[in-house]
């Protein structure tokens, strides 16, 4: 009698355990989901506002200037040669320990503040998605991280890597968006399509060329070898 009931207790703290986390931690994770999700609908808006703004300046119709919404997680602003890929993480992400706002009084406080949900920005050529160039290469040129108290920062390429660090003071606005959308569109168009070594391209197949006009075959990308240094353990 006396081990069924060391079973039942254990059986009943095991409970009160798995309770006590749905109610907090899968609570929480809900809560950013659905902060992320409306922030990400400020940054669909600020992208439709970005394109309106620059075609009045730009009126020269060859140059990409458009906008276009592809569901509840994904935008692609296309920008001249470049297409940028806004899309939406549908889960939530704990920042690692080692990280630098992992180490602030704002997360050891309050270890629920280190939980964010994520933005990533790719950038591809547009031509990629015009001629449905299935091969070709993208890139990852930036990440917006977004917490339950709209406190957040950027990892990314050039200027993203190092404007907006500090998640314990910083917190998410348009203008900030708007700043955003500017810095990866600089970024995406100062970096340059650079001419793939003779060897990568000097076969090809009768298929290739066939089927070049539907969708080339030939993989393109701007640059061989070119990595986004990211936290794999939270990617």
């Amino acid at each position: 009698m006396k081990k069924e009931n060391k079973i039942e207790d254990h059986l009943a703290e095991g409970r009160n355990h798995l309770i006590g986390l749905l109610k907090s931690k899968t609570t929480l994770k809900q809560d950013i989901y659905k902060n992320t999700i409306s922030w990400f609908g400020q940054v669909k808006i600020a992208l439709q506002n970005c394109v309106e703004i620059l075609r009045k300046e730009i009126p020269d119709k060859r140059i990409r200037l458009r906008y276009e919404d592809k569901g509840d997680i994904e935008a692609q602003l296309f920008i001249g040669s470049d297409v940028l890929i806004f899309s939406m993480h549908t889960n939530v992400f704990k920042l690692p320990d080692s990280d630098y706002a992992s180490q602030t009084s704002y997360i050891k406080n309050n270890p629920a503040n280190a939980y964010c949900g994520i933005i990533n920005i790719y950038n591809f050529l547009a031509d990629s998605y015009e001629y449905n160039r299935q091969e070709d290469i993208g890139y990852l040129i930036g990440r917006i991280f977004i917490n339950k108290d709209d406190h957040f920062m950027v990892e990314g390429k050039g200027q993203l890597g190092f404007i907006y660090k500090d998640l314990m003071h910083q917190k998410l606005d348009q203008i900030i968006i708007r700043d955003i959308i500017l810095r990866v569109g600089i970024h995406a168009i100062n970096f340059d399509l650079y001419t793939p070594p003779y060897r990568a391209v000097q076969k090809a197949t009768v298929g290739d060329l066939l089927a070049r006009t539907q969708s080339s075959k030939l993989k393109t990308g701007k640059r061989l070898g070119f990595k986004f240094e990211s936290r794999q353990n939270i990617s």
